[in-house]
């Protein structure tokens, strides 16, 4: 049984060391011999991608991934995933709050239930009571809006069968969302619960969680254009029975009162609206434009390994 142990690097140059023998420690009371770690460095700006190689040339089971320059989380994690030769893949982020001792009690239930994924779901959210009521927010949104059952607070971490990463792998997407798509591909899922520390703060600001939000809804749903649709009718509706009843009070001998002031409010509220509109719009001609291209989602700069079969070696 061959496991892939698969993390992303940025800003990660303080974990690394920890999380290789943690991780490797797990790893071969599982597997044994029979492992690779597949670090993907994503464009990280520190010594991330040094102390990676180094592990290479340390240690025969690593494998590191360096990306052209930095393509977001979820695209460095389908990268890694690509690369993963194992018969069972272990998904994890590399800062320590999630950790490689998971693997053992991941792997137990995933033989205990049959199933084709164990994926870890935090009991409390970590985080001040802001980002917890964001992270609330986004979860009931998206759930809201796309009709796509993802539960509260899904962490990365996540072990998976070969033949649920390759259906995985499947999807294509330029614009890419990688929490929909786990729900999406379907298989036996099974969630673990499981607690994150919070040794780092997190590198999502809000304005971030609202781009990720919007980026994930028009990803999975055409609601908003639905909802588009309905409001411009339901505003036509309205501005019809509004200008039949002018025409009935001007026709009735009674002059119609005057609304300059109403008039301009009018006009701004419904030319924001278009706008807005037009903005919901934009988006999805964006996204279509964006996938016509048939761009790369990420481009692999080297893959470095001491097994020459799987990388350069350095």
């Amino acid at each position: 049984m061959k496991l892939s142990i698969v993390a992303t690097l940025y800003q990660s140059e303080p974990y690394i060391a920890e999380f290789h023998q943690r991780a490797s420690a797990a790893a071969h009371e599982i597997a044994g011999e029979d492992y690779e770690i597949v670090l993907v460095n994503d464009g990280s700006p520190d010594r991330s991608l040094d102390m990676a190689v180094q592990l290479t040339q340390e240690d025969s089971h690593v494998v590191v991934i360096d990306l052209s320059r930095n393509f977001g989380h979820h695209k460095a994690m389908m990268t890694g995933l690509d690369v993963a030769i194992g018969d069972f893949v272990f998904l994890i982020d590399s800062d320590l709050e999630e950790e490689p001792e998971w693997l053992l009690s991941f792997s137990r239930q995933l033989a205990e239930d049959a199933s084709d994924v164990v994926y870890g779901v935090q009991a409390k959210r970590k985080g001040g009571s802001v980002e917890r009521v964001t992270g609330a927010a986004f979860y009931k949104l998206f759930r809201l809006l796309t009709g796509i059952a993802q539960p509260d607070n899904i962490v990365t971490a996540r072990l998976m069968t070969r033949r649920y990463v390759d259906a995985l792998l499947r999807h294509r997407e330029r614009e890419l969302n990688i929490g929909g798509l786990w729900i999406i591909t379907g298989f036996r899922q099974t969630r673990r619960m499981v607690q994150k520390r919070s040794s780092s703060p997190t590198t999502y600001s809000l304005s971030r969680k609202i781009s990720h939000l919007v980026n994930a809804v028009t990803a999975f749903s055409s609601l908003p254009l639905v909802f588009t649709f309905y409001s411009g009718l339901l505003i036509s509706v309205s501005a019809l029975v509004y200008i039949l009843y002018l025409l009935l009070r001007y026709f009735s001998a009674s002059s119609p009162p005057d609304g300059y002031t109403s008039i301009v409010a009018s006009i701004w509220l419904f030319s924001g609206l278009i706008i807005s509109f037009l903005g919901v719009q934009g988006i999805y001609i964006a996204k279509i434009f964006s996938e016509v291209k048939q761009r790369p989602y990420t481009i692999v700069r080297e893959i470095i390994a001491s097994n020459p079969e799987r990388g350069t070696i350095r």
